[in-house]
């Protein structure tokens, strides 16, 4: 028994130095983990940063997305906010006003600014009537030189009622009227900014129409002179109809129209105009000399009218007061015939008698027989005296 447990005993150190061992081996191994554990910690930091960061460009990018839809509307403007080419609102909040306003960046949403009130820029001019002018000579106000003939490739002009040709022209200044009709009917939106070509040109379209259909309809006399502005009146109202039949959605400011002869009978046209103007001298004078002569003729109607009511009204007057005499002595011819009519006798032949050299008066008898009188009518004439 004692080598057996001397056996064992000796067995035992053995494993005790194994076991000794094993703490230094577990020492050992402890230290990887510890590794593992920094680098899972460190790529765990790295991701938290990385993830931070990226939050941070979103909210970054969230914030410009959400600055860069703010926009604004000018006071004379009105905006229409397309979102993928349909209006977001409809209805009376369709037009938006002046002030801030904020709408999805493109390509979502599409910001269409419409101008809306009258300015120069919103104008057109009519192009077939007119002969050709370069740019520069029509800012500067001058005329080309007229040569031998009109160049139908360049030049323009309309034919009149009577045949005859004129240069004829229409400015049109206009404005936005109704933008919804404008933007989806002609004028698509680009690059933020409302499209005008479209409405442009079918205005262009409408003026050039009513020129040259006007024109038919006017001899050249009325084109020229329009002194009554018919002719005018007629191209705005045919250039407004036709601006409503198409919808344009404007609406018609001012229509100039201007018209000339043509430049190669310049002469020409001055002699008829200097000939219309003496025939509108004349009649002008005839018309005066009928109105005064009218007037001198109704001032003298009115003086004798006057005068004969002053004169009927005097007469008047004088009647009713030899009715008021003979009624007053009405009494006393009444109480004595005779004695009245010897003294109405008595005061008419004083009247009669005032200028008569020679007066005879024969009373009447006194039994009422006529008394006798002989005149010589032959007698000799007083001889003058000698003295």
């Amino acid at each position: 028994m004692s080598d057996h447990e001397h056996h064992h005993h000796t067995h035992q150190p053995g494993h005790s130095e194994e076991k000794a061992g094993s703490p230094g081996h577990s020492e050992a191994t402890a230290g990887a983990p510890d590794l593992h554990d920094a680098g899972s910690q460190a790529l765990s930091e790295a991701l938290r940063s990385s993830f931070f960061i990226v939050k941070l460009a979103m909210a970054a990018l969230v914030v410009v997305i959400l600055v860069s839809g703010i926009f604004t509307v000018g006071p004379q403007e009105k905006a229409i906010v397309l979102r993928f080419g349909k209006p977001v609102v409809q209805g009376t909040n369709l037009l938006l006003g002046a002030g801030l306003h904020w709408a999805w960046p493109q390509p979502v949403d599409e910001v269409v600014k419409i101008p809306v009130t009258p300015t120069g820029n919103l104008q057109v001019r009519s192009t077939v009537g007119w002969y050709y002018v370069t740019p520069e000579q029509e800012v500067a106000g001058t005329e080309p030189p007229g040569s031998g003939t009109l160049n139908p490739a360049i030049d323009g002009s309309v034919i009149t009622a009577d045949r005859n040709i004129v240069h004829s022209r229409a400015t049109v200044t206009y404005h936005i009227d109704d933008p919804r009709a404008a933007i989806f009917d002609f004028g698509a939106g680009t690059n933020h900014e409302f499209n005008l070509e479209g409405v442009s040109n079918a205005l262009l379209n409408a003026a050039n129409e009513a020129v040259v259909g006007t024109a038919a309809r006017f001899n050249v006399d009325d084109i020229l002179t329009d002194s009554g502005g018919e002719y005018h009146a007629a191209i705005q109202r045919r250039i407004t109809d036709l601006a409503d039949a198409e919808h344009l959605g404007v609406a018609i400011d001012l229509v100039e129209v201007r018209s000339v002869a043509p430049r190669q009978l310049a002469d020409v046209f001055a002699q008829v105009t200097s000939a219309r103007q003496n025939r509108e001298k004349v009649v002008t004078d005839a018309r005066a000399d009928a109105e005064r002569i009218l007037n001198n003729a109704t001032a003298r109607a009115y003086s004798v009218t006057n005068t004969a009511e002053t004169a009927r009204n005097n007469f008047v007057q004088s009647v009713r007061s030899e009715a008021g005499s003979f009624t007053n002595i009405l009494a006393q011819f009444q109480g004595n015939p005779r004695l009245y009519e010897e003294l109405e006798l008595a005061k008419a032949m004083s009247v009669v008698l005032t200028n008569v050299q020679d007066k005879i008066y024969l009373p009447q008898r006194a039994d009422g027989q006529p008394r006798e009188l002989r005149l010589q009518l032959n007698r000799e004439p007083q001889e003058p005296n000698q003295r």
